[in-house]
Formats: structure tokens, sequence, C-alpha cells
């Protein structure tokens, strides 16, 4: 026997997540996917890879730091992108698990330098760009990065895709696809017990608030709701005034950014939880947290009516679905909600049960552990 190599331990596998957009606190790499497979596969390191954090070991997980993003879009992709190759080779991983669409430009090198390499497709791209009005032939552009991206993923070794919609799409260019949704954490899951909850007259719209996400739309209807707006987000200054013009302002109880006890707070007391998103392409199909986030909390949820979303509110008896673009309709289901107090708590209950059995992040854990078993 080689003496070289008694007492010698196996070789650890080496995970690498790459982002060069992301931040270190992001929910589906960080809190979810990296820490996921640290704490499940103890012979294997996890390391992630990011621009402008501090670098450190955080539950198991091997954070890095290439500099900080400076300069005009494009020459941050570039440039970004670059750091990030080569921290990502000087680490000499065995997987490689890249997060952006503009990292898909070393995914071939990587491959041929003998790597296994996934692509972990958070947002359907073309759709979202040709959501984007301010963009010029954004079709084209679409189009294009389209072709581009497909004709990149087609040739790594496997997709997750953050919902099945987005995984139908790479299923036709790539049979090792895999929807792996973004739903909650326990630590995410704000379960209120039955015996707390003391209902105010008022509804609820806790997150990012912009123009697409349907704001003004949903201050208009105040004006005909017979309640008031909970409005918990950081209002962007140049979208503040446009809100405060519309008749249903007076309202609207603005509250700006909110911790996660005060989040919980006003949805204990709250009639419904609102996540009206106008119908731009990226939004039809995609699957917001703060739906679940609502469900958990036992509130129903007064969504928009895209199929995917009636399927999942209507279907289950959790919410209604509405026009997001007709305040008149959304203020109907808001005063339906307060006048129907035992049929909200119903769909309420509904909701929390779907969220306890299914829609929850240890269902899509074990997907990404049997994905990744296929390359360790």
């Amino acid at each position: 026997m080689d003496k070289s190599t008694v007492n010698k331990e196996p070789k650890k596998l080496k995970i690498v997540h790459l982002s060069s957009a992301h931040n270190d606190r992001d929910v589906r790499i960080f809190l979810k996917e990296c820490r996921s497979l640290a704490r499940n596969y103890p012979n294997t390191e996890v390391h992630l890879v990011l621009a402008g954090v501090e670098e450190r070991l955080e539950d198991g997980v091997h954070i890095h730091s290439v500099p900080k993003r400076t300069g005009n879009i494009l020459t941050r992709m570039w440039r970004t992108v670059n750091q990030v190759r080569k921290k990502a080779l000087e680490l000499q991983g065995d997987i490689y698990h890249l997060h952006d669409p503009e990292l898909l430009r070393i995914a071939i090198r990587l491959k041929r330098g003998g790597k296994k390499v996934i692509y972990d497709a958070h947002e359907d791209l073309p759709r979202q760009i040709s959501g984007k009005s301010y963009l010029p032939v954004k079709g084209l552009i679409a189009f294009i990065i389209e072709i581009l991206e497909d004709f990149v993923s087609a040739r790594v070794h496997g997709i997750i895709a953050a919902t099945p919609f987005i995984a139908e799409r790479f299923k036709k260019i790539h049979q090792n696809t895999i929807d792996i949704n973004n739903f909650p954490l326990d630590s995410e899951i704000e379960f209120i017990p039955n015996a707390t909850i003391t209902k105010e007259n008022s509804v609820c719209f806790i997150g990012g608030i912009s123009p697409i996400r349907g704001t003004k739309e949903l201050v208009d209807a105040m004006e005909f709701a017979d309640c008031r707006l909970e409005l918990a987000g950081e209002i962007p200054v140049d979208f503040q005034q446009t809100l405060e013009a519309s008749p249903g302002w007076n309202k609207v109880h603005a509250l700006g950014f909110i911790n996660r006890q005060q989040s919980m707070e006003i949805k204990q007391k709250s009639i419904a939880g609102i996540v009206t998103f106008l119908p731009f392409p990226n939004h039809i199909n995609a699957q917001p947290n703060k739906i679940f986030e609502y469900m958990a909390a036992g509130l129903p949820v007064i969504g928009s009516n895209f199929p995917m979303w009636r399927d999942l509110l209507e279907k289950n008896s959790c919410g209604i679905c509405v026009d997001p673009t007709n305040p008149k309709e959304l203020a109907e289901a808001i005063n339906y909600l307060k006048e129907h107090p035992e049929e909200a708590k119903a769909m309420g209950e509904n909701g929390k049960r779907l969220v306890r059995e299914t829609y929850n992040w240890k269902a899509e854990e074990v997907k990404l552990f049997d994905f990744y078993q296929k390359f360790m």
C-alpha cells in the first residue's frame, strides 16, 4: 500500500455558485440553495462568488467577493463577469452553478475545462425584456437574447428553472431540466394562530412598490373600497406624486420600509393581502413569494387574473383573482371579502394548509438534492 494514501480523507466535492449581480442575502441563491447543499452534504464544500460583498464563512457556505460593480451597465457586466470567472477558476470547483444570464458567456469555457455546469434561470429573460417599455426595439432584443440563451443553455449539463413555466421553455432544448420553485423557507413562513387574530378594517400590500406592480391601480381602487390600505414598502420619489394625486390616496396608510415584526402585525389585522401585478410578460407566469407569505399568514389573497394564479388561488379556494388594470373590480373583491368574513376566513385557512403541506422550501429542497445527485 502506498503510505502516502494512509489516513488521507477523500477529496471533498467542491460546488461553486456564481453571480455577478445578486447580493449576499439573496433568498434563492444563499438562503435556500447554498445553505441547503452545505447542510446536507457534509463531504462537500459549497462556495459562493459575488461582487462587492464581505468575504466570510456563513452557515457552511464560503462566500468570496470580486470588486463591486462600477461604470455603465455594459462595462459592469463585462468586467464583473470576467472577475467572477477568474475567481471561480481559482477555486477549482467540480460543479459550477450559474445564476445570471450574463454568466452564460463563460459557461462553455467552464465545461471545456472539465467542469459540470448548471444554469439557474430565475426569470424568463426574453419575456422580461419584452415588458420593458423604455427599451427601443425591445422585441428584436428579446428575440436575439432568447436565441443566445437557448444556444448556450442547450450545451450545459443541466438547467434549474424558478417556475414550471420557465422549465417548460427549457425542456424543449435540454432534457435535464427541472423546476425548483421559490417557495418559502420555514423562517419566512409566519403561521399566525387563529386565537390571536383581531381583524381591522384594512387590506395590505407589503413589498416592492412600482408602476408595473399595479400600485397605482390599487391606490385608485381605494376610492371605491370600504376600508383602508396598509401600503408597506419604499415608494420611489418619482412615483410618490402620482400616487398622492389619486382620489384613493386618503384611504392609504403609507408605512415605508417595515421590519419582519411589523409585517406580521399588519398581516394579522388585515382582511386580505393584495398582489395585483400588471400583465407584463414576465409577471403572467411568475410565482411571487408574497402570495405564499400571505397564504401562510392565513390571509385570503386578491391576485391578478393570470391563468397560473387562478389555478393557485381560485381552484384551491384561497383567494380571488381580478383584472389588475381595473380599480373598480379590485375594489369589489376587497368589499366582498370584508362583507363575507367567514368565507374570507375559510380561504385563509385553505391557503395556510397548502403552504404547510405543499408550497414550502422543504419540498423543493428534495428536488434540488435529487438533481445534484446526477453530478456527484
